[in-house]
């Protein structure tokens, strides 16, 4: 009975942490539609394609973000991952229809709509500067928003205090998430939407250029990090991740094409870091929280 119940435990055990990585889900809805446009250049709008994001609008602190140490990806990683990606070019047949699609979402969005966009999703994000000094005005928050996703699948306990592994594993994967969302953006120097087209009314003017999605890459990497934590509720973080993607697009702030590239580099990015060890310990320290917690 005892060597019954050793290898029950044993089994239960190992599947705890033998589980390799979620595979990435196929896009979806307009995600995919936009996808089988030409993102090549087009001939008879060639003029767009010499507008970029300007260097006297680069941001400082984005740029420093591109020296930092990353906590689970290697440099070169992070250079593979960055040249993985291209954007539809500007005056492509994709990026034709993708801003005719936000200036329909300029339309029809709800007065509601803007208002979970700008004031309820666009705040939330962790940024690992502000982490620094406990004397930082932003500093509480900012450790609430780590756990922004965490909390809003599964309820206020969902604290530092409560699982302090788990905040250490997601606050290594999202200064990974800043270092490589801001490589990215300053290596394509996308121009946002409103820049191509004049007739866009943005709810924001933002400091970064626009490829890929810094708020969107945010949502699926902790989405994906958290459904390795809570393999049952896989599909709720995703729909939330799909929410705080598409409020970008609600704003007129972000091309669809944005926000798909950044799905998919948030996946490769963890995909990466699931051979390095210390994320390995890291991400077993943060199951071993979860194993009993009820998800009902």
């Amino acid at each position: 009975m005892q060597k019954i119940l050793f290898l029950l435990i044993l089994i239960q055990y190992t599947s705890l942490f033998s589980q390799e990585i979620h595979p990435l889900e196929p896009a979806s809805n307009h995600y995919m539609e936009f996808q089988k446009l030409d993102g090549a250049p087009s001939m008879s709008r060639t003029e767009l394609d010499s507008i970029a994001f300007l260097p006297s609008q680069y941001n400082s602190v984005a740029l420093l973000y591109t020296m930092m140490s990353p906590a689970y990806l290697s440099q070169n990683q992070i250079d593979d991952l960055k040249n993985s990606l291209k954007q539809p070019a500007n005056s492509s047949e994709q990026t034709k229809a993708e801003l005719e699609f936000l200036l329909n979402w300029q339309i029809k969005r709800t007065k509601t709509q803007e208002v979970r966009a700008a004031e309820v999703l666009a705040p939330v994000g962790y940024w690992p500067h502000i982490n620094v000094k406990k004397d930082h005005p932003g500093y509480e928050q900012n450790k609430q928003h780590l756990f922004f996703e965490g909390r809003t699948i599964m309820g206020d306990q969902c604290t530092e205090e409560n699982y302090p592994s788990t905040f250490k594993f997601m606050q290594g994967i999202t200064k990974d998430m800043r270092i490589m969302e801001f490589t990215v953006k300053y290596h394509l120097l996308r121009p946002r939407p409103y820049v191509l087209e004049s007739k866009l009314t943005p709810l924001a003017i933002m400091s970064s250029p626009s490829f890929a999605s810094g708020h969107t890459l945010w949502a699926y990497i902790q989405a994906f990090a958290w459904s390795e934590l809570i393999p049952e509720k896989r599909q709720e973080f995703l729909e939330l991740a799909y929410e705080i993607g598409e409020s970008r697009e609600i704003m007129g702030i972000h091309y669809p094409s944005d926000e798909e590239a950044a799905r998919v580099l948030a996946h490769g990015m963890l995909s990466a870091m699931w051979s390095n060890p210390i994320f390995s310990k890291d991400l077993k320290a943060a199951k071993l929280e979860w194993k009993n917690t009820k998800t009902d």
